[in-house]
């Protein structure tokens, strides 16, 4: 009875039920939308860092993150083609590079600059950067001995073009100095302006004749999907000498990307917030407005006999409906809304520090519809509950006397 006589009464105050089903439609929409843009962010950022940088996975020698980067001589992997060959043998393991990290001096026949560089294997890491777009010139191949890739900053630093020459001067591993000359066959843009202002890259094999070594410091790892990088990697951990070496993940090696999901996920948190309190404010001020109008009504319905608390449960089960209808509607609208903006995209500025924009999407999860509809409905089921508390409490008197 209290369903059937809910769900006319609902019909029958279309102006205010359209005010209260506005109110929540708008909630639920505005949580879809933002939380599907925020989580575009955390999976576009994510990508980018992967696939310009630090791949899914890495293999190093233990302490290499602490001090590898101003010593990468002492962290050397003596034998990383039998590692590789190990970690590419794990089914979720789709490419397995080595790379060798080096500082030293660029000089172009005028002046030098200060480098940060990393030996790769060509072929592979252009696999691998799918991220990693070049502004000038082409990619470094297996068959370019003695080529070389420079980050867009520093090819402005030092007015490189694809063409020149330049010489690299480092140390090796003994402490002696050693120089090559490259030929500059690219000019590449990463997600990080800091790494492309400093960072050269050129075959494994000529960083390798530059150091006299034949090891590696890092064994980047790329992954079918990226869904896997917690269990390949703790199958990778399992595959690899622990006493010597150790694996993370992209995630713990790109701690920036860690403080930007932080960042976002508290914003995100404090928009909930604000749109929970807006639906809570404007579903109790309709439904207060609702409820005076009907006091009448409610005089003569306890007049009849019906107690308080069937008043009480009338109004509950009005507003669970206009909550669930109202919830629904919203999750289509935003839905809809998702799918027509992520067909035209939305032209992202650079994050800070980075040199590329993006275009966003707003990506459809579960977990954010399922949260935006509970949101939308829990939050219409609560503003009832005041307001039906102080209509069924009114006396039969008063309530009749509304209706004179």
């Amino acid at each position: 009875m209290s369903f059937t006589l809910a769900l006319r009464n609902i019909f029958r105050q279309r102006v205010r039920t359209a005010m209260t089903l506005g109110a929540i439609v708008f909630g639920v929409t505005g949580l879809i939308l933002s939380g599907g843009f925020v989580q575009d962010i955390f999976v576009q950022l994510g990508e980018a860092t992967i696939h310009s940088q630090t791949g899914h996975l890495q293999v190093f020698r233990k302490g290499f993150l602490e001090r590898g980067t101003r010593q990468p001589q002492d962290f050397l992997i003596e034998d990383p083609h039998v590692v590789a060959d190990r970690i590419q043998a794990i089914p979720a393991v789709k490419d397995v590079a080595a790379r060798l990290n080096f500082s030293g001096l660029l000089n172009n026949g005028r002046r030098d600059l200060a480098i940060i560089g990393e030996g790769v294997q060509p072929d592979k890491e252009t696999r691998l950067g799918t991220f990693l777009s070049l502004t000038a010139g082409r990619h470094l191949t297996d068959a370019d001995a003695f080529g070389m890739a420079v980050g867009q900053g520093v090819a402005h630093s030092l007015g490189l073009k694809p063409g020149d020459t330049v010489t690299l001067v480092l140390n090796t591993i003994e402490g002696a100095l050693n120089t090559l000359d490259f030929e500059v066959v690219g000019v590449f843009q990463s997600f990080s302006k800091d790494f492309d202002a400093r960072a050269v890259r050129i075959p494994l094999a000529a960083a390798q004749e530059l150091m006299l070594t034949a090891g590696a410091n890092v064994l980047v790892t790329t992954l079918h999907r990226t869904e896997d990088t917690r269990s390949a990697l703790a199958q990778v951990r399992a595959a690899i000498d622990p006493e010597r070496l150790e694996a993370q993940g992209w995630q713990t090696l790109a701690d920036f990307y860690e403080k930007t999901v932080d960042l976002y996920e508290r914003q995100f948190g404090v928009l909930q917030l604000i749109i929970l309190f807006m639906v809570l404010l404007s579903v109790t001020n309709t439904v207060n407005m609702t409820a005076f109008e009907r006091l009448a009504e409610f005089g003569t319905v306890r007049a009849l006999g019906n107690r308080k608390r069937d008043v009480f449960r009338l109004l509950i089960v009005e507003n669970l409906l206009l909550g669930l209808i109202g919830a629904t509607l919203g999750v289509v609208v935003g839905a809809l809304l998702a799918l027509a903006i992520s067909a035209v995209g939305i032209p992202m500025p650079p994050p800070p520090n980075a040199n590329m924009g993006y275009t966003a999407v707003i990506r459809l999860l579960p977990f954010t519809i399922v949260s935006a509809w509970l949101i939308g409905f829990l939050a219409t089921a609560a503003a009832a509950v005041f307001p039906a508390r102080r209509v069924s409490g009114t006396s039969i008197v008063d309530a009749l006397r509304q209706g004179t």
